[in-house]
């Protein structure tokens, strides 16, 4: 097994330009492996960028999320988000591709370079990195955040370990995750004279509202919907 994951993130803009992103992770940290010096501005210091809720000491220097984001930031700064794009993903095991706005396509890519910054909010989501799906539709983040957590539920049973069945640790983490996205993306608008930035963290924040209501409001009928097949007959699966 290899020791790292990477990803490849290409952009082929509508006027010709490119820009791409590769991202190695530590396989199991799940931490961005940097690579050489990177670019620290002074919008990236704790005491810039903060979020009200952060458990980081005041002695950290710099946002460990900001420094993370700041180069696709820079790279976007000039281009609307809905502008469209080509998009390839190069994963570790298969490619992805779709024609779609910016604001899609870097709200994929910062998913990645948020979770694995080392920030203690949205870092708690991960184990999600090993089975990171581009472009993932609100039900599908919805299924693959709620699956994961589900079965680590079922591994803390297994040693012994008190359960939360009823997902409330997941619903807080992604509560914690709005309240910083909310932050991030009044620093990002203060810092672009476009939008793509901002409203690829709007979109994340998208995902952490459905995410948070859906579990809060436990809409059964909704879920059944997909698993109705196990739910109808479980354990008589042959």
């Amino acid at each position: 097994m290899e020791e790292t994951l990477h990803f490849e993130y290409t952009f082929h803009l509508e006027k010709g330009e490119e820009k791409r992103f590769k991202i190695d992770l530590d396989r199991e940290s799940l931490r961005i492996i940097e690579d050489g010096d990177r670019e620290k501005p002074d919008w990236a210091l704790m005491k810039n960028f903060k979020c009200s809720h952060c458990p980081i000491a005041d002695t950290k220097e710099y946002c460990p999320l900001a420094l993370n984001i700041a180069e696709v930031l820079s790279d976007f700064a000039d281009i609307f988000a809905y502008e469209n794009a080509d998009v390839t993903v190069n994963a570790p095991h298969r490619s992805y591709y779709k024609k779609t706005s910016l604001e899609s396509g870097v709200s994929s890519l910062m998913g990645i370079y948020m979770v694995a910054s080392g920030c203690p909010v949205v870092g708690k989501l991960r184990p999600m990195l090993y089975f990171h799906l581009p472009f993932a539709s609100l039900d599908e983040t919805q299924i693959r955040a709620m699956s994961i957590y589900l079965l680590a539920q079922f591994v803390r049973r297994s040693k012994g370990d008190q359960p939360d069945w009823d997902m409330r640790g997941l619903s807080k983490i992604y509560d914690d995750i709005r309240t910083m996205n909310m932050n991030i993306s009044e620093k990002i608008r203060a810092l672009e004279r476009k939008d793509t930035g901002a409203s690829s963290i709007v979109a994340l924040n998208n995902f952490a509202d459905y995410i948070s209501f859906t579990i809060d409001q436990q809409l059964i009928d909704e879920l059944e919907f997909y698993l109705r097949e196990f739910v109808e007959a479980p354990g008589a699966l042959q």
